[in-house]
């Protein structure tokens, strides 16, 4: 489990298939084998490391649905090490499963900040809100706006300087992890009658439909 908030930009220092290794500094502290660590938002298993970098392995599956598969040696990658029991929430909950990579169409100024407007596919809109969540590279963002396939996230200065998804400027692919909240209530209200007896009538009596 990830809260979105990245903790350090590492470089691809090897790309091949089915691994990646990753040179990093800050997530090396006590990152050891079998550990979950989210890459540009994609939830990975450390299989080696070293004092410089760690490996993971990629399947092919995640090379499909990402944008990991096209990252070249050199790239720079959001990471975030799993949330430890006793840390801060700071984001919201990222699971490192992307649903869906989306693209950079707009960069647009606005005052200090920046207006970042990404092309999304039209099935994952519905569960993209204004003012709700969004994991952008594993980034932890809230929607300004939203229409029938894009969306748009307000960035402060820090944020710009603490991430790496802007590097290809418009047109980039980016990964996307929607609120699973919103698809948890989707399923809900979707089902008449869940295995444990809940339904919709007891949703509605305690203020969740």
């Amino acid at each position: 489990m990830f809260t979105g908030i990245v903790e350090e930009i590492g470089v691809v220092s090897q790309s091949r298939p089915g691994a990646i290794v990753i040179g990093a500094r800050t997530v090396l502290s006590d990152l050891k084998p079998g550990d979950s660590i989210a890459v540009d938002g994609v939830c990975l298993t450390v299989v080696a490391r070293t004092d410089r970098s760690f490996t993971c392995n990629v399947q092919s599956e995640t090379s499909r649905r990402s944008t990991l598969g096209m990252l070249p040696v050199g790239a720079r990658v959001n990471l975030e090490r799993a949330m430890p029991m006793n840390g801060r929430f700071g984001g919201h909950i990222v699971q490192g499963h992307v649903d869906a990579t989306g693209r950079i169409v707009e960069l647009r100024p606005d005052g200090d900040g920046l207006i970042v407007r990404f092309e999304a596919p039209r099935p994952l809109m519905r569960y993209i809100v204004r003012k709700g969540f969004i994991a952008v590279n594993g980034t932890s963002l809230t929607v300004v706006d939203a229409e029938k396939d894009w969306f748009s996230v307000a960035l402060v200065t820090y944020t710009r300087e603490h991430v790496a998804f802007l590097d290809g400027g418009v047109g980039a692919p980016v990964n996307l992890e929607v609120d699973v909240l919103a698809k948890y209530v989707e399923k809900l209200l979707t089902v008449p009658t869940q295995p444990s007896g809940l339904t919709i009538e007891m949703l509605r009596e305690n203020g969740f439909a």
